[in-house]
């Protein structure tokens, strides 16, 4: 794979047939950085299709451009056409083509020039060109620095500053992770001297949700929270019958593994969810305990050292089973990594 800008900056230099996608159960990032360079490269005079894998929650659906989102699940034929057609592809926001689903084939099959832009760790070796850097916060700051290093700050606009303020506020839990880095900061800065206002943005992502998200939040703390005090760990597990009950559908969960972090003394937060047939798993954690790694170890996932996802096979109480080992296997790795915060 060639890096990015030096090798990509001739291909754009003419109009091309571009389609840019991203990650299957879309979040603000991977929205935010595929609709901010759409919004750049069609400035650049290009012609730009962003394709979803599937439909998105309907506290993005602000996004400037957001209608024109083509989703795979709901316009197969449209998505195909616009792959076959395209002469460049970009992937934003995640690591190997599996990530995108049913919609994978027909992505690595595609004969348009394959670009990666990601910060996880691990990416395919199938992409042409693109950058991998675990140690950004967001693929929204990595857009940012694509169209500075690209010279272009000054096509920096409102549309473009909105979808990946988005993105960079919600990957670093509104700048409190780690991965907060004084380029976030100053890239924020530009955006509001640019005229972004982050305060609507917020509300419109974090203050959208409808009351039965928020019974259902009252509920899995009250009723489902599991704490290991001595592994320093808490767990939030919910069937599909749960979910049902308080019509919880796609995005309502986003950030609910977090709220076990705000316990004293708990390093370790998993959530698990039973939907379409595969439980699900997102896990956080502070400090030195590598999330990815217990990810991969355990349940066919990863991601970041402090944020992966996971997915399991076997039933929801035998994934907990599961999960309960794993924590014991970690035991000492837990406790030294709560006592090193200390």
């Amino acid at each position: 794979m060639k890096q990015l800008i030096h090798d990509i900056s001739p291909l754009i230099e003419t109009p091309q047939q571009i389609v840019i996608t991203h990650h299957y159960n879309a979040d603000a990032d991977a929205l935010g950085s595929s609709l901010g360079l759409y919004h750049y490269l069609t400035l650049k005079g290009h012609k730009c299709i962003v394709v979803s894998p599937n439909g998105m929650p309907d506290f993005l659906q602000w996004m400037p451009a957001a209608y024109k989102v083509l989703k795979f699940d709901e316009q197969r034929n449209e998505v195909i056409t616009a792959i076959e057609k395209a002469t460049l592809l970009f992937c934003l926001d995640f690591n190997q083509f599996s990530r995108t689903k049913e919609l994978a084939p027909f992505l690595e099959n595609a004969k348009a020039k394959k670009i990666i832009i990601d910060h996880h760790l691990n990416p395919d070796k199938n992409f042409d060109f693109g950058v991998s850097k675990p140690s950004k916060s967001s693929t929204c700051e990595m857009i940012f620095d694509f169209i500075n290093e690209m010279g272009d700050n000054a096509l920096i606009n409102l549309d473009i500053a909105q979808c990946l303020y988005s993105g960079v506020m919600t990957d670093t839990g509104s700048f409190k992770f780690p991965s907060t880095s004084a380029n976030v900061h100053l890239m924020v800065a530009d955006l509001m001297q640019k005229g972004l206002v982050p305060t609507p943005i917020h509300q419109a992502i974090l203050d959208n949700y409808q009351e039965n998200r928020l019974r259902f939040l009252g509920y899995i703390l009250s009723e489902k929270m599991l704490l290991f005090p001595e592994y320093n760990s808490a767990i939030i597990a919910v069937s599909r019958e749960e979910l049902n009950k308080y019509k919880i559908n796609t995005g309502d969960t986003e950030g609910i593994v977090n709220y076990p972090l705000s316990i004293k003394n708990i390093i370790f937060s998993t959530f698990i969810s039973e939907r379409d047939n595969e439980i699900r798993m997102s896990f956080r954690s502070k400090g030195d305990f590598n999330v990815n790694i217990f990810a991969r170890n355990y349940f066919n996932g990863g991601g970041h050292h402090n944020a992966s996802g996971g997915r399991s096979d076997v039933s929801l109480s035998e994934t907990i089973k599961i999960y309960k080992q794993a924590l014991d296997d970690n035991k000492k790795q837990l406790k030294q990594c709560y006592l090193d915060l200390q």
